[in-house]
């Protein structure tokens, strides 16, 4: 699992790569956390345009982002799923929380 970060304008996008399992969900949430309240962003996008591969794990990593975000009056997407995570997602109901979409 990798990830990159940019800040700009009020947006923080963190890029995720390779795949984010149990192993890994712990640490990204840490990451996340820090890159927020580094940054204070109003907007985190999580992209996963190069994400191979999410479990249930990778779910649990976006509503903690999400539950971080609300606390500072911000939100939360999801950009650029592949085939594999847009299926978790969707079967995790969780487009009801946060926007999740290809470009949104």
């Amino acid at each position: 699992m990798k990830y990159a970060a940019s800040f700009s304008a009020g947006r923080l996008t963190v890029y995720l790569s390779g795949e984010l399992d149990h192993h890994e969900a712990g640490g990204v949430i840490r990451t996340i956390d820090e890159l927020i309240e580094d940054n204070m962003p109003r907007e985190c996008a999580i992209d996963l345009s190069d994400l191979r591969f999410m479990d249930s794990s990778g779910i649990a990593v976006i509503i903690s982002a999400g539950r971080k975000m609300r606390t500072l009056g911000g939100r939360v997407i999801v950009e650029n799923p592949q085939d594999q995570a847009r299926k978790v997602l969707e079967t995790s109901g969780i487009e009801r929380l946060i926007a999740v979409g290809s470009h949104i």
